[in-house]
């Protein structure tokens, strides 16, 4: 079984050049109905976007994903060169003066590696391509770090959802239970309606009963109870099941609200504590229904 991830995370990661030079990487993402990834990169490493955005493609399917790269403030090595053939000849000029002269003195090297020319310093710039393969290394170890975070919260998220269901559906059994009883009084109650009304017109107690019960029918909220039970079953099974659930839980949800909406009006007729507990029964499973998709959107 797979894990339920979430859409929301953070991660980064310090890491190092072969040279030295210090980088760090730094992920974030919120919730998005696709993937829509963003990726920051220093000046002159755009050749590295594309390999960066497979690595992320490969490890995140959906949500709006930030990922920046940075570098230690030193951005180039710095090479020292010495020119010998120019000190070998600064050197036997400065012999061949001695000799000329008669002076004892010998050369002073330091002095001689500040003549012009005898040394100079190259600034050499790291290229994209030379590290590409310790940022591909640091950017695994980031995705691993991500998605450990998505998962935490996914896993606490998924905790929260399956406790609303079971709630949810503690729920619907009291509205099977009150539903029994309603149905039975409501349906006295139109017989008697209907009595009253139709009076002496010579109608069969047959044609009665069988009227009553098809107006009582109409307001009886069995099929809509059965139904949203089934869709809390079907959530709890996609949730245990895991990976991307996230579009297949807003889509029982909707299928949820419908049953809840037709629950609410075909109770709101019904008189008495009975009737008013099924109505606030009804109330509660939308309050419950709309906290669940709030957390269903932020699931991968």
């Amino acid at each position: 079984m797979s894990s339920v991830l979430s859409m929301t995370g953070f991660a980064s990661v310090d890491a190092s050049l072969e040279g030295g030079r210090g980088f760090g990487l730094t992920m974030k993402s919120v919730n998005h109905r696709h993937l829509d990834l963003s990726i920051r990169v220093p000046m002159g490493m755009d050749v590295l976007e594309p390999a960066l955005r497979r690595a992320v493609k490969a490890a995140v399917r959906r949500g709006h994903v930030e990922l920046t790269m940075n570098f230690e403030k030193a951005s180039a090595t710095a090479v020292v060169e010495l020119d010998e053939a120019l000190l070998d000849a600064y050197v036997n000029a400065f012999t061949r003066a001695k000799e000329r002269f008669g002076v004892t003195q010998e050369p002073d090297l330091n002095g001689l590696l500040r003549m012009p020319g005898v040394m100079s310093a190259a600034v050499r710039s790291v290229s994209a391509g030379e590290i590409e393969g310790s940022v591909l290394t640091a950017t695994a170890e980031l995705l691993t770090r991500f998605n450990a975070a998505r998962e935490a919260e996914g896993e606490a998220l998924a905790a929260d959802l399956r406790a609303g269901m079971q709630t949810l559906a503690t729920l619907a059994v009291e509205a099977r239970e009150l539903r029994e009883g309603l149905s039975a009084a409501e349906f006295a109650r139109v017989k008697a309606k209907l009595e009253e009304l139709i009076g002496t017109s010579g109608v069969t107690e047959e044609r009665l009963v069988t009227e009553a019960a098809l107006i009582t029918a109409r307001g009886d909220v069995e099929e809509e109870l059965v139904r949203l039970r089934t869709h809390i079953d079907r959530f709890i099974e996609i949730l245990d099941g895991g990976g991307e659930v996230g579009r297949q839980l807003d889509f029982l949800l909707q299928e949820m609200n419908r049953e809840a909406n037709t629950l609410l009006s075909k109770s709101g007729g019904n008189a008495g504590d009975a009737g008013m507990r099924l109505t606030e029964i009804g109330l509660e499973v939308k309050v419950g229904l709309e906290r669940a998709r709030e957390q269903v959107q932020n699931l991968e």
